[in-house]
């Protein structure tokens, strides 16, 4: 997550950002953003839980994407201004056109979530022309032995944490019960398989 907000999506202060998907890449993008200074930061899920999480670890607005449109509630929050980072974390063509829609016209579509195979997304690419960019992240582009050492840094000097970011723990005969709480949101956060 760290590396995604570093790396790929190369976000300054004061740019605003949309996290779609708050799961436990989704909550490290988020917290990454807020040691950025971006704001607004716009976390959206379809789960409260998740979204309360998001909030401690950063996020500035929050929207339930069952409960609200959310196309018009970040363009609510936004007031006008454009958009500059919308990072997908779902994979679902839907969600990424409307990322591509709604950030500005220099702004960037970061993929963190993969479509399923054939899953195309149509856009309009004359704005990338200009300026308008989208970029696949894999696995934010991170350096392990170059960044870790940095991000250590931060967690011992207090500034970023993971206290509620692993939520849930399950023996390594208990897989698929882990599979489904992450599918259907009892777990908010990550979940550790203890072998």
């Amino acid at each position: 997550g760290f590396g995604v907000i570093e790396n790929n999506a190369k976000l300054l202060m004061g740019e605003s950002l949309v996290v779609f998907g708050a799961g436990g890449i989704g909550l490290n993008i988020v917290q990454a953003a807020s040691l950025s200074s971006a704001f607004p930061i716009i976390a959206v899920d379809l789960y409260d839980s998740r979204l309360e999480l998001a909030k401690r670890f950063g996020a500035t607005h929050t929207i339930n994407s069952k409960k609200y449109n959310a196309n018009q509630e970040i363009l609510n929050i936004l007031k006008d201004n454009p958009l500059d980072v919308f990072i997908d974390n779902t994979g679902l063509p839907e969600i990424i056109e409307m990322g591509y829609k709604i950030v500005g016209t220099k702004g960037r579509v970061i993929l963190v979530g993969v479509p399923k195979l054939n899953s195309n997304i149509k856009i309009y690419t004359l704005p990338l022309h200009f300026g308008k960019s989208i970029l696949g992240s894999h696995g934010g582009e991170s350096n392990p032995s170059e960044d870790i050492p940095r991000y250590l840094n931060l967690f011992n000097r207090g500034l970023w944490g993971i206290e509620g970011l692993i939520s849930n723990r399950y023996s390594l005969k208990n897989i698929n019960e882990a599979i489904t709480s992450m599918q259907n949101g009892d777990s908010i956060g990550r979940v550790i398989i203890n072998l």
